[in-house]
Order: structure tokens, then sequence, then C-alpha cells
């Protein structure tokens, strides 16, 4: 096993030259908002899809939009509004008079890169058009099931502040999101190097750094990254914990509702997988699980009515867990 371990951590340190300018080319374009960008790095390694949370004017458009660039691959914005139809998102079929048969058009959800922005504005009928896409990485139109291509990531937005006219992802659409990272304003020398860059509208220009290829072999790469039992085992510890806080004489149990589902394990395994390919080791450590905790289970735990009047978050209640559950 240690000549295994060895052998993928030597291809992921020859990968490291190349991952790293990836992020410089980005961060040509986008300035700080450093959670966003690994949180999509690690969501494209290890298939997993995208909730960001934030107000607008931050940057998310043009952080996707610059990834597909770079790597280039297809990027399509879906503007949710409550009007959208599932059709608008997965396409229809359109009856064509020449040869009288009915005929396929596809919607924008074929691409590899999507960024359905702020998806809390459309209807749960509309919402449930990305369930399929998301989990199954296929549509159906008609009787024809289609795959979509690979890679594919759904990068989904929602503001927190205007809640007029939204509605709230149901918890089976949220579980599907591997990461939900929350994103805030810039910091004030991070605003002054983005007022230089934009008060002019210069064109800032991106190389492509990687093709399709390369990025699945760096996704099968992310597969085979080590994670041994006792690190499994500390990612049970921790998901187990939110349903049955007694074990580990955790006093949160009158805040939860609904502990974390099993999703969040192999989210919580999968997520570490991507954030220890970042950091240029072919293993999974304690630290890699403490640094996607929080984002891979923030959106998991369902808070109790006592937990909201107390003004418990869930952050707090997985702070807790990370100060009580040790390492195995």
């Amino acid at each position: 096993m240690d000549t295994q371990v060895r052998e993928i951590h030597e291809r992921v340190e020859q990968q490291m030259p190349t991952i790293e300018r990836v992020i410089g080319e980005i961060r040509k374009r986008v300035v700080g908002q450093e959670e966003m960008i690994n949180g999509l790095l690690i969501g494209l390694l290890t298939r997993g899809h995208i909730l960001i949370e934030g107000v607008p004017g931050l940057a998310k458009t043009l952080t996707i939009n610059t990834f597909a660039e770079v790597l280039d691959l297809d990027f399509k914005r879906i503007q949710f509004t409550p009007d959208l139809l599932p059709s608008d998102i997965t396409g229809t079929q359109i009856f064509n008079q020449k040869t009288g048969v009915f005929e396929p058009k596809k919607g924008p959800i074929f691409s590899n890169f999507i960024l359905a922005d702020e998806i809390n504005r459309a209807p749960a009928k509309v919402q449930a058009a990305l369930l399929e896409a998301m989990q199954e990485k296929q549509v159906t139109i008609g009787d024809t099931t289609w795959t979509l291509p690979e890679p594919f990531l759904v990068m989904a937005t929602q503001n927190p502040v205007e809640q007029e006219g939204t509605y709230n992802l149901p918890e089976a659409q949220v579980d599907r999101f591997m990461l939900k990272i929350k994103i805030s304003y810039p910091k004030k020398d991070e605003e002054k190097i983005i007022l230089d860059r934009m008060i002019n509208q210069t064109k800032i220009d991106v190389s492509r750094i990687l093709d399709k290829q390369q990025i699945v072999d760096l996704i099968k790469l992310t597969d085979e990254i080590y994670i041994s039992d006792r690190v499994k085992a500390y990612i049970v510890d921790i998901v187990h914990s939110t349903r049955e806080p007694e074990e580990y004489n955790l006093k949160i149990k009158n805040f939860i509702d609904f502990g974390a589902s099993p999703r969040a394990s192999i989210f919580l395994a999968r997520a570490a997988k991507g954030h220890a390919l970042l950091s240029g080791r072919g293993f999974v450590t304690a630290d890699d699980i403490k640094s996607v905790s929080f984002d891979v289970l923030r959106h998991r735990i369902m808070l109790s009515y006592e937990a909201e009047a107390e003004g418990v978050t869930s952050e707090d209640i997985i702070t807790q867990i990370f100060n009580t559950i040790l390492v195995p």
C-alpha cells in the first residue's frame, strides 16, 4: 500500500505546476474570492456541484466564465425567473414540417459548466429539472435519454438578502450540491485592485491551459487519491454525530431537526480528495476533512426552531463537533 500511495503522490506532484498555472490565469481576472475558486476546482475534480450564497456583484459569473475559458470548456448561464419552464433548461421536441417528425432541441444544460443564476427565483418544478442532470448526468427529452458532456458542473447562486419573490430550495435539491459556499465582500485592498482593473473596461485575456482530456485525467487521478480507514472512520463519526449527538457527549440535539444524510459522508470524502490534490498530496489527512467540512455540512444540518430562536447556526454546530470529536 505504501508503494501505491507513493506512486499516486508523485503523480499529483507532477500535476501541481499545471494546476498552479490554471489558478494563475484565473487570478488575472478574479481578485480574491479564494474560497469560491477552490470550491469550483474541488467540484470540477470530484464531479460535484456548487451552491454559492452571496450578494450580487461578487464576481460569480466572471469566475465561472473565466474557468470555462481557461479550461477550454463550454459555458452557459441560465437566469432563473418565476416564469421559467423546465423545458427552458433541458430542451424540448420541435415538430419538423419537412420530415413530419418531432426532433429534439437541446437546452442550455448540455454544456460543461452551467451557471444557474439566482436559482431560488424559479418555482420547485423548474428547480427539479436540474435533479436528473445533476445526479445522473443525463437528461430525458421525450422518449430519448441524452448523456451530458464530461466534465459537467453546475454552479448555482442565490441572494441571501432579497427574499421577495423567491422559493426555498427543497431539501432534496440542496442535498445534491456537494458544497455550499458563502462569499462576502472583497477586502479594502482587493477592491482597490478591482477598481484599477475595471475602471477603464480593459479586456483581460487569459490563456487556455488544459483541454477536456487532460481535465478528465485529473478527475481520474483525484479518484485514486488514497484515504485511510482511520480517516474514513473520522468522517463517519463527524456525520453520525449530527444524527446521534449524545453518543459523542454533544449537547446539540435540541438544535437539530435532521442530521446529515449518508450523501454527506460520501461528499466529505470526495471533497477531501479534491482538497488533497490541490494541496499537492496523494493522500487525505484530517486537515483536508476539516478544510472542506463547513462547505459540505452547512446545508445538510436542518436546524430546529429552538436553534433559530437562540441564534445558533449550522456553523456553530459544526465547530462544536470538531472541538469535541478527536481524530482517531
